[in-house]
């Protein structure tokens, strides 16, 4: 069987997500797989300025992006544009589905989504269009007349997506797909000794690079100069401005213990030794951090899609929201000495168990084309 994921780098949630898929195919059976982007494939152009627009939106204009979220997500004339200008392009990413031949193609991005459906609906492409929505809300973008299977985050989204026209038969909440060791519980304390950290003090982990430089500073300042005892570890991604000022700013606090990380490859290592994780509510964040039964302390998020992913962890108390003006060091050092508050909403975060996403998605694929092959579950 051969495998196409196509998806797109605005943001980074869309390329892990298709990433773990294609790593668990590789890894547990013996089917072709084959990752594009598919932004990438139509042209360097476009996407660059879909990309780079994304960017700039979501970082220095984002309540014009929330506002473009919500007025998209409508059935006017503005919401029509995704799947016309997709529909424009897709004969540019023809050529990369046609000289693979996919028995199967998975699409984790709107655009790749409303390209394939256009393909299908020209009777260029024949085979199952499945589409990977890798939030925790609903939006228009990903509804596309020849999706034959939409895979979600939660049940909750189900309702959500019949109210936009797709049969309840077409929906599977088998959850968004993530690497298989963000599942693989690991022994906090020895973590934690690993890390020259206090097994027996709370731990906050900082996901900062996302963060403005201001913004995250002002909140490890204000933590430090409480008086309940933690540690914290952060990790600021490849943000070299941000790692320097953290430099400067745990230098001033020595009171309390910190572990500064740049970028690292072992996220789920640090998600398993921490009580709390202090984040924007990506999407797929947010998945890795409920794969590892790791609360949340959700902060500057987008309007739009992270709002909807707040929303979700709030609704099932998997979360705390902190608001831009709030008391961030008051809810966040309430909360660690409320123990049993913390571990209710660590053990909401296990009820919410989807550790056979994949598998279920491949178990999904092998019914959309008739075989029979046996997928392995996680352990």
């Amino acid at each position: 069987m051969r495998i196409m994921l196509l998806t797109a780098a605005t943001g980074g949630g869309h390329i892990r997500a298709a990433n773990a898929v294609e790593e668990y195919i590789r890894e547990n059976t013996g089917w072709d797989v084959r990752t594009v982007d598919c932004l990438k494939a139509v042209g360097r152009l476009l996407d660059k300025t879909v990309c780079d627009s994304y960017l700039f939106m979501a970082k220095k204009a984002p309540m014009l992006f929330g506002r473009l979220y919500k007025r998209t997500n409508k059935q006017d004339r503005l919401s029509n544009l995704v799947p016309k200008l997709s529909g424009l392009f897709s004969n540019l990413l023809y050529p990369a589905i046609d000289s693979y031949h996919p028995d199967v193609i998975i699409t984790t991005h709107p655009f790749a989504t409303e390209m394939v459906s256009a393909l299908k609906a020209d009777g260029l492409v024949a085979a199952p269009l499945v589409c990977i929505i890798t939030d925790y809300g609903v939006h228009r973008a990903y509804i596309a007349d020849q999706v034959d299977s939409y895979v979600v985050a939660s049940d909750d989204m189900v309702p959500e997506l019949m109210d936009f026209g797709v049969p309840a038969k077409k929906i599977f909440p088998f959850g968004i797909p993530v690497h298989g060791d963000f599942f693989d519980r690991q022994d906090q304390g020895m973590l934690l000794r690993q890390l020259s950290l206090d097994p027996n003090l709370p731990t906050l982990l900082f996901m900062a690079g996302s963060f403005g430089v201001s913004n995250i500073i002002r909140l490890y300042r204000e933590l430090a100069e409480t008086q309940v005892k933690m540690q914290i570890i952060i990790i600021t991604g490849r943000n070299q401005r941000l790692f320097e000022a953290f430099e400067k700013e745990i230098a001033a606090h020595p009171g309390l213990p910190t572990r500064l990380m740049y970028f690292t490859d072992e996220v789920e290592k640090y998600m398993h030794a921490a009580d709390l994780l202090v984040t924007k509510p990506g999407g797929l964040t947010v998945s890795e951090a409920l794969a590892c039964n790791l609360p949340m302390a959700v902060f500057d998020a987008i309007p739009g899609q992270e709002e909807d992913n707040a929303n979700f962890l709030k609704t099932h108390d998997m979360c705390v929201r902190i608001e831009k003006n709030g008391n961030f060091a008051g809810e966040i050092s309430q909360l660690l000495q409320e123990k049993q508050r913390l571990l209710a909403m660590r053990d909401n975060c296990a009820g919410f168990d989807k550790s056979q996403s994949i598998p279920n998605l491949l178990s999904l694929i092998s019914q959309l084309v008739n075989t029979e092959t046996k997928v392995p579950a996680r352990r």
